[in-house]
């Protein structure tokens, strides 16, 4: 008896992925159905960098699809994609960077750019080409976030080669000057810095350029609206009420400016004693599920407030690279291929441009 190939469409349709929202044949990943007798060979391809996850699945399907009638042999085969999503107005996207993210946060103190960092090296450690680009010009981190000491290679006077730290690519203003030199810039000498960074660093081949912006909503946020293609962006909080006033501002911001919010991430969300185990909401508690049900966005991830993911990150190996096994580091993964799968839903909720037919009467 051969398989029905209904019957395995139905096997497959059973499994509905977390990130996409949808079953695996309706979201279009089934690149091709083979039936010869009772072999079934399946060609899946997920929307977002899934390195961790495509041999569960597949595990999962070859389970299911075994258990349908005449089914002797099944092969999956499940692979991942990313693609370029839609970026803001008419900006033209860059030619060696597929997708911008922007991390963002209303105030400092909130834990922005250990998520930028962490985010990041999720990203990669499924998969995906990755780089960072520190925008905080007056208060750059990821130089000791990323355990990066030296200065960047300069090609034809005129070009930095991004610095290569734990996989990531990595352009600071931190790697332009010394520790103990303030950057004394007014606004427009600052937003010109940010794009000089992005534009004159010879970024390779990237799935994902992070952004990791300064605190609030000025002259560097509105550069980066009018000048720079982002194709989405996070926005970071605490469940604090005086934290989630700025990052309403934050999320509000970015809708004006056209630049899609992919979600809210909420840090310090719960502390647990080392001790004895108790756990207290020290700065409140569900305010980033309410900033995400009022703007109707994701809660991408609550993190604990969490001496370890400070200590790593102060260390120059952030959570993900220094406990790749941790639950916090799952967390940050879980985050990654929630906000790559957005860019994608984004890229097929974005309105066809109509076809003009012209009629000579």
């Amino acid at each position: 008896m051969n398989p029905v190939r209904t019957d395995i469409e139905a096997a497959i349709r059973s499994y509905k992925d977390p990130y996409l929202n949808n079953n695996l044949l309706d979201a279009g990943c089934l690149e091709s159905l083979a039936i010869n007798d009772g072999l079934v060979n399946i060609k899946l391809v997920l929307w977002y960098p899934a390195k961790g996850l495509c041999d569960d699945v597949a595990r999962q399907l070859t389970d299911t699809i075994s258990d349908v009638a005449g089914v002797q042999t099944v092969n999956v085969d499940i692979s991942w994609r990313v693609d370029p999503a839609p970026v803001q107005g008419e900006l033209e996207a860059m030619a060696t960077v597929r997708n911008i993210i922007a991390v963002a946060s209303g105030k400092g103190g909130v834990g922005k750019s250990t998520t930028a960092a962490n985010l990041a090296l999720a990203l990669a450690a499924e998969g995906a080409r990755v780089g960072i680009l520190d925008a905080d010009i007056y208060g750059p981190s990821m130089g000791q976030m990323f355990g990066i000491a030296t200065r960047p290679e300069v090609k034809n006077d005129r070009f930095f080669v991004p610095i290569e730290a734990h996989g990531i690519q990595v352009m600071s203003m931190a790697f332009l000057v010394t520790e103990d030199t303030p950057v004394v810039w007014r606004g427009p000498m600052v937003s010109g810095a940010l794009i000089q960074l992005l534009t004159q660093t010879l970024w390779h081949d990237l799935d994902y350029l992070v952004i990791d912006l300064p605190p609030g909503t000025g002259d560097i946020q509105l550069t980066l609206a009018q000048k720079i293609p982002v194709s989405g962006s996070v926005v970071v909080t605490t469940p604090q009420d005086l934290a989630l006033i700025d990052a309403r501002k934050g999320v509000e911001m970015f809708l004006k400016v056209g630049v899609p919010v992919l979600g809210v991430v909420e840090n310090m969300a719960v502390h647990i004693c080392s001790n004895c185990g108790h756990s207290e909401h020290l700065f409140g508690e569900g305010g980033g599920r309410r900033i995400a049900a009022q703007f109707d966005i994701d809660l991408l991830g609550s993190l604990p407030l969490s001496m370890m993911i400070r200590e790593q990150a102060d260390g120059g190996k952030p959570t993900v690279v220094c406990e790749p096994q941790s639950q916090i580091a799952m967390i940050y993964r879980d985050m990654a291929r929630h906000v790559a799968a957005r860019l994608w839903l984004r890229q097929q909720q974005e309105p066809a441009v109509p076809s003009l037919s012209i009629v000579d009467d």
